[in-house]
């Protein structure tokens, strides 16, 4: 699907105002990452969570899927991370290098899935290349 880039400020990001992008202590990261690790081991339920992601959170959806230069599924983990756990982004990838490789492809499906789901859910009109639309 060819979709044009959007842009909304930071301030507008749902993941930012929950705290995706925060630096934790290290105490809090010595919690967390456990929390993440068994969270995202569960393909299921972090696909769930990611599912959420695509539904609540517009904004922060709209402008990093749009991004061609980020890792997509790897956006939509931490944003489900951060919804689900409150975990930051930070502690999600450090949960990831704790995964299997099998935890980590149905982790990626799941991925996938809700990144194919939000694709579809854009009209064609919203990316139309002949509607300028730049929000900062």
């Amino acid at each position: 699907m060819n979709i044009k880039r959007m842009y909304h400020p930071y301030w507008d990001w749902e993941c930012y105002k929950a705290g995706m992008w925060r630096e934790p202590t290290s105490a809090e990261k010595a919690e967390l990452l456990p929390i993440a690790v068994t969270f995202t081991g569960d393909a299921d339920l972090y696909g769930s969570f990611m599912m959420k992601v695509i539904e609540e959170w517009p904004f922060a959806c709209e402008h990093h899927l749009t991004d061609p230069h980020i890792n997509r599924k790897a956006w939509v983990g931490h944003a489900a991370c951060c919804m689900a756990k409150g975990c930051p982004e930070g502690v999600t990838r450090a949960a990831w290098g704790h995964l299997t490789e099998e935890q980590r492809a149905a982790a990626n499906i799941q991925a996938g899935r809700a990144i194919s789901e939000w694709e579809h859910s854009q009209t064609e009109e919203r990316f139309n290349p002949e509607k300028e639309r730049l929000l900062l």
